[in-house]
């Protein structure tokens, strides 16, 4: 007969498993079909763990904030790069944050910077009130942003997944450089006016 401890184990074995399982079958929705639902369901659970991550790793909470929202824009825009003969979801969704705050980094200066991979991961059982509010706003950029026109959200994505500069963005999809800027203004426009309860 099993122990408590050994029972406690198996279920949560079976929890990770079938969570591992879940998020392929989002992977699979995004991909096919390009379901907002699967996407909005994966941002708001890795949404407050890369933050919390981020955190630990010594970002600022904007910075934190904005490391996320460029990791699932990735996911979203490059969803189809996703082999799960690779790995768990997880692991490519760390591994796309642990690139992007190494590109931040090196974008913003010299200063050395310690890799994720010596970071330990936050714990499941983080504090359940700011958990709570980080999911709430990982929900609602998510939200926001899928809610945006096809030709705004394309440029953010650009401007955010890519990291392409207006003038990148006006060759990259053939636009003049005035359609561009004023799409852009639009879109950060109405995420303002969304996300502003979260501020």
């Amino acid at each position: 007969m099993r122990s408590v401890a050994e029972t406690t184990v198996i279920l949560d074995d079976d929890v990770h498993q079938a969570s591992m399982e879940a998020h392929k079958r989002l992977m699979e929705q995004i991909v096919r079909t390009g379901d907002r639902a699967a996407f909005k369901a994966l941002f708001v659970y890795f949404g407050p763990r890369i933050k919390a991550l981020m955190i630990k790793a010594g970002a600022e909470q904007a910075v934190a904030d904005d490391l996320v929202q460029d990791v699932m824009m990735t996911l979203w825009s490059k969803a189809h790069l996703y082999r799960p003969d690779r790995g768990a979801v997880s692991t490519w969704v760390y591994t796309i944050a642990r690139n992007a705050r190494i590109d931040r980094l090196r974008r913003r200066s010299s200063q050395p910077y310690d890799d994720l991979d010596d970071v330990e991961l936050a714990s499941e059982e983080a504090d359940a009130e700011a958990c709570t509010l980080a999911s709430q706003q990982s929900e609602g950029v998510a939200i926001a942003v899928a809610d945006l026109p096809e030709d705004q959200r394309q440029i953010i994505e650009c401007a955010f997944v890519q990291d392409l500069s207006q003038s990148e963005i006006a060759a990259k999809l053939s636009l003049p450089l005035g359609t561009v800027k004023s799409r852009m203004r639009l879109a950060y426009s109405k995420l303002k006016r969304r996300l502003e309860v979260y501020q």
